[in-house]
């Protein structure tokens, strides 16, 4: 279970839970952005770590373990937290995913950066239950993005439950190209936190 849940945002604001992703921790400026973000449009985000990342502060890599053998952590947060919408980064928002139709404490599911298979690896695809998804879900995703495109995704069946909003050149973190699109990865962060902020207030 993991030991600390890193709260920001308004007390009596409406409640996400964020995940990591595969390799990085709760608290990168990245996460920490995004987070600060959505405190200023009135969401109070829990912030948590899996129990591989949080060891590996004793600064001894460990490779993260299978996605679905995490489902049983994200539920214990829940049990802390309460009702909620669940989500977050890559590989944290497929696990919340991945519990959402299964515990009725989940309001919605929100995603940035979405791994629909590994980059390189479009065969290996990770959508069989985002085809029967029935919690309210969206998913913020990159152009660039390599572990799911706009063409690759336009081919899934998934679920009418799923919504997915492209960022313009965005890469899986949303940063588009300096000098392309005349936009930064603050730009995008920022629709994000928008359109996600908008999405647990409907939820």
């Amino acid at each position: 279970m993991p030991a600390d849940i890193l709260w920001s945002g308004p007390e009596a604001g409406p409640t996400l839970v964020l995940a990591h992703g595969a390799g990085a921790a709760m608290d990168t400026p990245w996460m920490n952005t995004l987070a600060g973000l959505l405190g200023d449009r009135g969401i109070r985000v829990a912030r948590f770590e899996f129990g591989y990342m949080a060891a590996r502060r004793d600064g001894k890599r460990r490779p993260p373990p299978r996605a679905d053998t995490l489902i049983e952590e994200y539920r214990a947060v829940l049990d802390r937290v309460g009702p909620a919408v669940i989500g977050g980064k890559s590989m944290g928002g497929r696990v919340a995913t991945m519990l959402a139709d299964r515990d009725d404490r989940v309001a919605g599911v929100a995603c940035v950066g979405y791994p629909f298979h590994p980059p390189g690896g479009p065969e290996v695809l990770r959508t069989a239950h985002l085809e029967t998804m029935r919690t309210p879900t969206l998913i913020c995703q990159g152009e660039r993005d390599p572990f799911g495109t706009p063409d690759e995704v336009a081919g899934y069946p998934l679920s009418r439950a799923v919504t997915v909003r492209w960022f313009v050149d965005g890469d899986h973190g949303l940063k588009p190209r300096k000098g392309v699109t005349g936009l930064t990865e603050l730009d995008h962060l920022t629709t994000a936190a928008d359109a996600i902020a908008e999405f647990v207030r409907s939820v």
